[in-house]
């Protein structure tokens, strides 16, 4: 009859209860800090929908100047694709150009062509590069200059009401006739106003920071946008679209040329920008707890130190873990160096050789050939050779060592 004996169990053979009972907390606190995250992404990104979005209440929305207006009894329309822009303009509309740069070069010759017919007005936020020319024929791109308070130094009712505002941004100069230009700085202006066919206007606004719900109540900020956007019944936020189907017609991408002043005026061509805050603030978030989380995994930052175990363990367990932490680091060198170093030690005795001396080549090998019958091998090599090339010169050193010490023994 055969008896089958079940495999010994090992030190790090780990049932799958015992892995789970290892890792469960770690994981827990992972879909915590999943979970979390996620919720707090979709609460800061609620209601949020990006910079100068009438509809935002962050810091840089224009949620404020939307709800000013609409006491005031302008309607304001939130609109994201070229057609809704140019079918819904009139008379009696202002449009108001969030991204002008955002536009592809056929998406702003339609958007002239349109308003130039057109009796309203046209409000550009930041136009640079060669959106300018485009949308604003006869006007140069001058400079950009930083956003401060300025008076307004120019007879435009409208800026002279609101008196001293945050201006600045992109500057621009035109010798078009009857363009009135305000808030001049060495006569460059951040605001400058075109007059058009039948009543028409256009506004080139150097810089949104006005329109913005962190500096509404600066300055004469809420006078000069409420009067700028205010000045017809209708007010229709166009905030630019990267789906918009009208992008595609044309053959031509979109305009890239405003440079570093189109960036630093608002970032509307910007990918960052066109996230939400909410996710951006999330990720970031998760970011950190990572990181965290492998700095609290990684308990061990120093150099290994040695301890007086708490409990005796058999010579056979220790030196089994110490094999295995041989095998998975791959150290056939250290593995071979210490079964040398033992094999020296036990036969240097029986040589009589002192322990000192043990390791001592000149020493210790003179005293094993002189006691070896056969002279079938290299004892100068088994004892102090190189280390070995793979597994199986290991277990081959491992069997001549032993035959060696036998000899020795025996002799």
């Amino acid at each position: 009859m055969t008896t089958t004996t079940a495999a010994p169990t090992t030190a790090d053979a780990r049932t799958p209860h015992q892995v789970w009972l290892r890792v469960r907390g770690l994981l827990l606190a992972a879909l915590v800090l999943v979970v979390a995250g996620v919720a707090f992404a979709a609460v800061r990104s609620g209601g949020q929908h990006g910079r100068l979005d009438p509809r935002s209440a962050d810091p840089y929305g224009s949620r404020a100047v939307a709800e000013l207006l609409e006491d005031r009894g302008v309607s304001v329309d939130v609109v994201t694709t070229l057609d809704e822009a140019t079918g819904a303009i009139g008379p009696d509309t202002t449009l108001l150009v969030a991204g002008p740069n955002v536009l592809t070069a056929h998406q702003q010759h339609r958007l002239h062509a349109a308003t130039a017919t057109s009796a309203g007005r046209t409000v550009l936020i930041a136009p640079a590069g060669t959106s300018v020319p485009r949308l604003a024929p006869g006007v140069r791109q001058a400079s950009h200059r930083p956003v401060t308070a300025r008076p307004p130094r120019c007879v435009l009712p409208a800026a002279r009401a609101a008196g001293a505002s945050d201006l600045g941004g992109i500057h621009y100069a035109t010798s078009e006739p009857g363009a009135t230009a305000c808030y001049q700085d060495d006569e460059l202006a951040p605001l400058l106003v075109l007059p058009g066919r039948r009543g028409a206007d256009t506004v080139l606004l150097g810089s949104p920071d006005l329109l913005y719900n962190n500096r509404l109540d600066q300055q004469g900020n809420a006078s000069l946008g409420l009067q700028l956007l205010g000045s017809h019944p209708h007010l229709l936020w166009y905030l630019p679209s990267l789906d918009d189907p009208s992008a595609a017609e044309g053959g031509t991408g979109t305009d890239n040329g405003a440079g570093s002043g189109d960036d630093e005026a608002g970032g509307e061509s910007d990918f960052i920008g066109l996230i939400p805050s909410g996710w951006l603030w999330g990720t970031a978030q998760l970011a950190l707890a990572a990181v965290l989380a492998a700095i609290w995994r990684a308990r061990r930052l120093g150099p290994l130190v040695t301890e007086r175990l708490p409990v005796a363990i058999r010579a056979s367990e220790s030196t089994e873990g110490r094999a295995r932490l041989y095998r998975k680091a791959d150290a056939r060198d250290r593995a071979a160096s210490a079964l040398r170093s033992a094999t020296r030690t036990r036969i240097s005795p029986l040589l009589g050789v002192s322990p000192r001396d043990a390791h001592s080549p000149a020493i210790l090998l003179p005293a094993v050939a002189s006691r070896l019958s056969t002279s079938g091998g290299d004892p100068g090599a088994l004892l102090f050779g190189p280390a070995p090339a793979d597994d199986a010169a290991l277990v081959l050193l491992t069997d001549q060592l032993d035959a060696l010490e036998r000899e020795v023994r025996t002799s």
